[in-house]
């Protein structure tokens, strides 16, 4: 369904994994071209630009199955869960451990952002690194080598899968990794050096749902799409969402509230948790930084972080409005009486 790009380090080595670009070329040119079963002949020799609006809409909407497209999209983040859990299972059988033994030996950290593809289908993008039992501070055993993970991520990614039913009548949907698995090592003595994996990493991360033409909001079962200026391709998609999310089946997946994203409703970049600085973590850095600017810009008093202040001491200010705001109050009531009776006459 899509390519999984990653990237991986194994101690001071790793690998990394890129998908597919546009370029500026015929898509899809074919000499012998057959029409599909729509009359629409699978062949595109048009040279498209970058920003070309045709670039990842099918070369026949009827044919394309916006169905799998968005149940994929829901089931992305299961999946990565999935082919974690299944890397950490091949990690251990490699290593001669079990599960519970192997986060003795060696951590299984990563980082991972999901790209929206024009088509509309996301694409992941991970950094997978294998850390000691204590962390990143930790080296891992002599056994995990770059080599040993490269082959694990190989034999995960297309062992998992998600199965989805939308109907009793329908049949199950297997949903899985598409074949593309593009594996680059990243060492810290050349070649793909870690900032340039961050550089691109970061470039992706940018990549919302605009870029297949919907909208930055959600959207409303109600609204009408035909007047929000969508191209026909994402307002399929959209429409799906939505004749999906009434689907009691697929209730939890929250199709309906997330069809602005086409179905993907998780974060755009996750990590585990020793990976680096978790969400948490950087919140509060913020909270502390933020903090930090306003007591030094004087917007707040310089108090100890752990000093508590007790206020021992309280007296009687007083109830209601002072006088002068009571005499106020009672002549704009009056006035206000006052005009409505003679709106009333």
């Amino acid at each position: 369904m899509t390519s999984l790009p990653w990237t991986s380090r194994s101690s001071l080595q790793g690998v990394h994994v890129q998908g597919e670009r546009p370029e500026v070329s015929p898509c899809h040119p074919r000499r012998d071209a057959k029409p599909c079963p729509h009359g629409r002949v699978i062949s595109c020799t048009v040279r498209h630009t970058a920003d070309d609006p045709q670039l990842g809409e099918p070369l026949c909407p009827d044919c394309y199955d916006y169905t799998c497209s968005v149940l994929f999209n829901a089931a992305a983040s299961l999946l990565w869960a999935r082919f974690a859990d299944a890397l950490r299972r091949r990690l251990a059988t490699a290593g001669g451990l079990s599960l519970r033994e192997l986060r003795q030996h060696l951590v299984l950290s990563f980082a991972k952002v999901v790209e929206y593809q024009r088509r509309g289908v996301v694409h992941l993008h991970a950094v997978i690194r294998l850390d000691g039992p204590d962390g990143p501070t930790s080296p891992p055993p002599a056994w995990a080598t770059t080599d040993l993970l490269t082959t694990a991520i190989q034999g995960a990614a297309p062992a998992v899968s998600v199965r989805i039913s939308t109907t009793q009548d329908q049949p199950v949907r297997i949903l899985r990794w598409g074949r593309q698995l593009d594996i680059r090592p990243i060492s810290a003595d050349g070649g793909l050096s870690e900032q340039s994996v961050a550089a691109y990493i970061a470039k992706y991360a940018t990549k919302a749902a605009e870029c297949v033409g919907t909208l930055d909001r959600p959207i409303r079962p109600l609204e009408d799409l035909d007047a929000l200026g969508l191209r026909d391709h994402p307002r399929r998609l959209i429409a799906e969402c939505f004749r999906l999310g009434a689907l009691p089946r697929l209730a939890e997946l929250r199709l309906t509230h997330w069809a602005h994203m086409l179905g993907y409703r998780g974060h755009f970049s996750t990590r585990s948790r020793r990976y680096s600085f978790t969400l948490g973590r950087l919140r509060t850095i913020r909270i502390d930084h933020a903090r930090e600017q306003d007591i030094t810009t004087g917007r707040l008093p310089l108090f100890a972080d752990d000093a508590p202040i007790k206020v021992t001491h309280w007296r009687y200010a007083g109830k209601g409005l002072p006088i002068g705001d009571a005499v106020l109050a009672v002549a704009l009531a009056t006035s206000k009486r006052g005009a409505s009776a003679g709106e009333v006459r």
